[in-house]
């Protein structure tokens, strides 16, 4: 792409110019922000995740929410919201969808008929040990070029990040 005067501030040159340039498409000053380097990963990790779950039809929300009822069988709803980092207003359709495949059941808690438990059904339980299972192959296999050691420092930094920001 031939670049004018004119033209020269909003141009973008095209991947075959940078290649002749020499210069990697990455290669630029948002390469080096954390920030965007975390979305382009979580981008591709996300879609990655989305194909591992097809089979048990669960997207990141609704594994998530089952993993924690799941973990802590009666926990109420607006505890999961809390927990998850979601709207409790966000998280109804996600109950919603979990017990109407017959993951969880909601149960009145006594003393409170606000407040509602959630539980795990037998299914629920399955289809999380299977699910579980299936993530565990696919960051395996997404993050193969770390080694274990560098797997865990990432984990304890990203941990450490979200605990002090959240």
């Amino acid at each position: 792409m031939t670049r004018t005067a004119s033209n020269a501030a909003t141009a973008e040159p095209d991947a075959s110019s940078a290649a002749a340039s020499g210069v990697e498409v990455g290669d630029n000053s948002l390469d080096q922000l954390i920030g965007y380097n975390l979305k382009r990963v979580y981008i591709l990790l996300q879609m990655d995740f989305r194909e591992a779950l097809a089979a048990d039809d669960l997207s990141a929300r609704v594994f998530s929410a089952l993993s924690v009822t799941v973990e802590h069988p009666g926990i109420s709803q607006s505890d999961l919201a809390r927990q998850l980092g979601i709207e409790r207003s966000g998280l109804v359709a996600i109950v919603d969808l979990l017990e109407q495949r017959h993951l969880v059941q909601r149960v009145a808690v006594p003393g409170d008929r606000r407040v509602q438990a959630l539980h795990p059904t037998d299914a629920g339980r399955e289809t999380y040990a299977r699910a579980l299972a299936t993530v565990h192959r696919h960051e395996e296999a997404f993050f193969d070029m770390v080694t274990p050691q560098e797997r865990d420092q990432l984990l304890a930094i990203l941990r450490k990040i979200r605990r002090t920001a959240e």
